[in-house]
């Protein structure tokens, strides 16, 4: 396995919809405040405004432990237990010079290494095309995070769209709504950053849930979404721009056959980890063990 990357949980093959998840959203499942206080992360999050100023604070679900059921459960299959936080906290917990100690310090008070973590869930996609290519798409040095790496579409799932206008609350998001907010925004997050209708993509698989161990840990959720256009067409629909064409510079095609030996070639080295973990899911769910 390769050190950027680890693996929480992985579906059952062929992947889970979106009628197999449920959600338990509770304050209970948030980060702890930091040892002496959280003045850290403001003095983080002003240190980093004065460099990328471009920079906003929002709110995001914090993963805090995930289970799957076993096969045969005639429930919910997978069951997300998510808390509150921010991407102002996410960089100053899992990006911080001291999220090594945070991480110790959580095991020793609270027997959980990420409990003084923001731990934000992205998403992410493994997209393929009819001709059975996965688009990856080489990110911005404008961005945040990895910076010039490749990287598959994908973003974070928004607590701010399900209630509009007000700041989310826990008792505000019915579990329900949560999942489907973490279904659909993997497919805006395909159509604002790769510019595709809607109506050319599946309805998203989820293949389980990655760890990037470059940002302490983060957890992302990575789907398998289908797409009905062919590389070509999904190529000439990137390059006339979109909403979120900025986040990256460039798109690339790597068929499905090569991906299953990806880890063996160059590229490898120049995916971002929430890249790695989304192909790594990919193979074991969908096809041969990587």
């Amino acid at each position: 396995m390769d050190p950027e990357v680890s693996l929480l949980l992985q579906c059952p093959p062929g992947g889970l919809p979106q009628e197999q998840v449920e959600v338990e959203l509770s304050p209970a499942h948030d980060r702890r405040p930091l040892p002496g206080g959280d003045k850290p992360i403001t003095a983080t999050w002003e240190t980093r405004l004065q460099s990328q100023p471009w920079l906003f604070d929002a709110p995001k679900f914090r993963l805090h432990s995930a289970t799957l059921a076993p096969v045969d459960s005639r429930g919910p299959q997978l069951l997300l237990r998510l808390g509150l936080t921010s991407y102002r906290d996410f960089l100053g917990t899992n990006w911080s010079s001291s999220a090594s100690w945070l991480q110790e310090q959580g095991a020793a008070n609270w027997g959980d290494r990420q409990a003084y973590l923001a731990d934000p869930l992205g998403v992410g996609a493994a997209l393929v095309t009819a001709d059975d290519f996965l688009v990856f798409l080489r990110r911005s040095w404008q961005v945040a995070e990895a910076p010039g790496l490749v990287d598959v579409p994908g973003g974070h799932p928004e607590p701010q769209a399900l209630c509009p206008g007000t700041h989310p609350q826990h008792e505000g998001l019915p579990g329900a709504l949560v999942v489907r907010e973490l279904f659909s925004s993997v497919q805006q997050e395909i159509c604002d950053e790769v510019n595709l209708p809607p109506v050319t993509l599946s309805q998203p698989l989820l293949l389980g849930i990655a760890r990037n161990e470059t940002s302490a840990g983060r957890a992302s959720a990575e789907f398998h979404v289908q797409c009905s256009l062919t590389s070509e067409e999904v190529r000439s629909y990137y390059l006339s721009g979109g909403p979120e064409a900025h986040e990256s510079t460039g798109i690339i095609f790597v068929e499905t056959q090569r991906v299953q030996r990806l880890q063996e070639t160059e590229m490898w080295a120049e995916l971002c980890p929430s890249a790695k973990g989304a192909i790594l899911l990919y193979n074991r769910v969908q096809g041969s063990p990587a």
